[in-house]
């Protein structure tokens, strides 16, 4: 199995962060966009290349299933262990153990030292109880001090809590990232179309408890005859050339009212499941659903993670919720491509995409309510869901009036008082690193050189060099090249990085960095620059460059 371009990056970033940092990286993937894949490399890399051990968490068995299968794809023949109640299997000894975590966490002197702890899902760690992943991770640094954990997730929050990399975290860095619309745009993800519901409840009188609205209450307010009525006549009406509609419902009950009311009022037979769905029924309809032979299915908070029928091509949120991670989760049962699938359909009768902003751009905050600008906004016209930036519906055509001008910031700076005030700082760096760079805003743009300055304990400053544009990027890069080079000018934003790798640059000593006040981000000014190395072997070419695996590490650089 060949990994795309973008997890083989995440798979490199992995390792920089492990041989460079001290601390702990994640990885954030969208959902659809292949977190196992990566998950299965560093696992193969880890046990072949660097005679590690390896254990891999998830919380539910269709992680597991899944990690299981791809890692003998990549892999065969490396010894996988599973250890889950749910599978059947409690397997001790291996070089590579899958577990959910439910069965594991009171075993880590069971399952002997490991090097590496990869957390599928990461943003299921809690931020400060004493739960199991907590108990798992603390009882494995008894058994081995030096193990390393790596998190991979689509959604690098919690519902109240707010981001899940930090100082004081489990995970503290997140070293790759690729967004929704990146990969919608190379053509790995499904388009996406949103829709309000023409009819939809006033969750203003709802309480929040524990970042997330009162379970019963939403479900006392969206289970009403009017409402669901008007959600299953809309659903109905929108999806009669759609092939798979994912329903989520507030409640047992009102997922129920649904169902039901599409069968008794529309003749549109709408599958159910729920926690309390017994096994051997939640299979049958699920089968039914994935094999095309169910064009509906209401589901409450079961399908949200591990559920994979890439067909699905609308997905319809008939609750609110405030968690951005539960949102993002569900309309990302739609985001995976299918034969025959234009794009997926989200029609949103809770207003999230309005509290949430669009899933590519979510906004989050660890208050229970906000009270900022909302981060997406209604066409009137076609009730299309787009960015409050939009002057124009693309959908429509419709033209918002001009809004107001902000009156002030909403929070105070040590910024200069004045716009256009610049303030320069001079810093050490301690270490710099070289990484291919896409444009996530523009794939069809030609590629940079990524150059990231770490500064301090965990700050970085970062800089693009233009080796493959024209004009005065390209004579900026040639002059960037010769300061520190006595190489040839590279051909490609590839070779600068390999002849980065291989020493040919000068040691970039310190960094000066102006920042001006009213711009968001800094600009590095200067640099001081140690001697320039001599030239690599030019009567036997470069020297050998052997990857320890197609991500370009060499071997020698163990990462834990």
């Amino acid at each position: 199995m060949e990994l795309r371009p973008y997890q083989t990056e995440a798979v490199s970033a992995v390792y920089d962060h492990l041989r460079e940092r001290d601390d702990n990286p994640c990885v954030v993937i969208p959902t659809g966009g292949g977190k196992t894949p990566v998950i299965a490399t560093i696992c193969r890399d880890a046990v072949e290349l660097w005679d590690g051990r390896v254990v891999i968490l998830a919380h539910v068995k269709e992680l597991l299933e899944q990690a299981v299968e791809k890692i003998a794809a990549i892999a065969p023949g490396l010894p996988i262990g599973i250890y889950s109640a749910g599978l059947g299997r409690k397997d001790l000894g291996y070089a590579v153990t899958v577990a959910g975590i439910q069965s594991l966490w009171k075993k880590a002197c069971d399952l002997g030292p490991v090097d590496l702890i990869i957390v599928d899902e990461a943003h299921m760690v809690p931020a400060e109880d004493d739960g199991m992943y907590r108990r798992f991770i603390a009882d494995a640094r008894v058994v081995n001090p030096s193990v390393r954990i790596v998190g991979l997730t689509a959604t690098p929050y919690r519902m109240k809590s707010g981001e899940i990399c930090g100082p004081g975290n489990i995970l503290n860095h997140v070293c790759s990232v690729v967004g929704v619309r990146e990969l919608i745009a190379r053509g790995y993800l499904s388009p996406l179309r949103t829709r309000a519901g023409s009819a939809r409840a006033d969750t203003s009188a709802l309480r929040v408890r524990a970042g997330e609205f009162v379970a019963g209450e939403v479900e006392d307010l969206m289970d009403t005859e009017a409402l669901v009525e008007s959600a299953c006549e809309e659903i109905v009406g929108l999806t009669a050339d759609r092939k798979a509609t994912l329903i989520f419902s507030s409640g047992v009950r009102h997922g129920r009212h649904i169902a039901r009311t599409l069968q008794d009022r529309h003749g549109a037979e709408c599958g159910f499941v729920c926690g309390e769905t017994s096994s051997d029924e939640r299979s049958e309809i699920l089968g039914r659903f994935r094999s095309g032979g169910l064009q509906y299915l209401c589901n409450v908070n079961v399908l949200t993670t591990g559920f994979d029928a890439p067909h699905i091509d609308c997905v319809a949120l008939v609750r609110p919720t405030m968690s951005p991670g539960l949102y993002y989760q569900m309309v990302g049962r739609g985001f995976r491509m299918s034969p025959g699938k234009a794009d997926c359909l989200v029609l949103d009768f809770g207003g999230n995409v309005l509290r949430h902003g669009p899933v590519d751009a979510v906004r989050v905050s660890t208050f229970d309510r906000g009270d900022g600008e909302a981060p997406a906004k209604e066409c009137p016209e076609c009730r299309a869901l787009i960015l409050a930036g939009y002057s124009a519906c693309p959908e429509c055509g419709y033209e918002f009036p001009e809004p107001e001008r902000r009156r002030h910031e909403a929070r105070a700076t040590t910024e200069g008082i004045l716009s256009g005030q610049t303030t320069c700082e001079e810093h050490r760096v301690s270490g710099t690193t070289y990484h291919v760079h896409y444009k996530r805003s523009d794939p069809s743009a030609p590629p940079t050189m990524r150059v990231e300055y770490r500064v301090g304990f965990s700050a970085y400053f970062r800089e693009w060099v233009c080796f493959e544009h024209e004009g005065y990027a390209l004579a900026k890069a040639s002059q960037w090249w010769l300061a520190r080079s006595n190489e040839p000018f590279p051909s490609s934003v590839e070779e600068a990085v390999e002849l980065a790798l291989l020493g040919a640059l000068a040691e970039t000593e310190s960094i000066t960095v102006e920042r001006k006040a009213g711009e968001q981000f800094d600009r590095i000014i200067a640099h001081r620059l140690g001697a320039k190395p001599p030239r690599l072997d030019s009567d036997e070419g470069l020297p050998e460059y052997t990857p320890a695996t197609s991500c370009g590490i060499p071997l020698s650089e163990i990462p834990f």
